[in-house]
């Protein structure tokens, strides 16, 4: 009994520092404030996802360890990540298609973070920086940029999908 907060804290420590590893260093306490609820896999006992006040902020995925954003979590991450990663900017012949979870074509991205890698997880931005949806790049940032043919993010949820 008497060691449960300390896996609370353990935990809260744990899923500050994945954060800060994916998202660049500080994101954990700002995606992860000390109010968050860890919700464990039954099957596993991992920690499977996490949430603030009543609103999933992400999934710790079992595959890479590594977390799958909702739009919520992604919106904290662009509101106070100082400077802004993993973030991709697209034109607004797109946004309607994209908010809906269909995926982003290189040919309608007109700015992207040229550190993204492929398989990254990625937050979709419009010109003004509101979070339209969140994916997994397919491409490089400067290939984003670059190309006018193929996926460029493959979206899991638009916004519109979240509402």
């Amino acid at each position: 009994m008497g060691d449960k907060p300390a896996r609370i804290f353990n935990a809260l420590q744990k899923i500050r520092s994945i954060a800060n590893y994916q998202f660049g260093k500080g994101a954990g306490r700002k995606l992860f404030p000390k109010e968050v609820i860890i919700v464990y896999s039954k099957r596993t006992g991992r920690i499977r996802h996490i949430y603030l006040e009543q609103k999933m902020l992400a999934t710790l995925r079992p595959t890479d360890g590594l977390f799958s954003l909702t739009i919520t979590g992604a919106k904290r991450i662009m509101e106070h990540a100082k400077p802004r990663r993993l973030w991709v900017n697209i034109n607004k012949e797109a946004t309607a298609f994209v908010v809906k979870g269909r995926s982003v074509f290189a040919k309608h991205v007109t700015d992207a973070d040229e550190e993204i890698r492929p398989r990254e997880e990625v937050a979709v931005i419009n010109e003004k920086g509101a979070v339209l949806a969140v994916g997994r790049a397919m491409l490089s940032g400067r290939e984003m940029k670059a190309y006018r043919r193929g996926v460029a993010v493959r979206v899991r949820r638009g916004a519109a999908e979240e509402s």
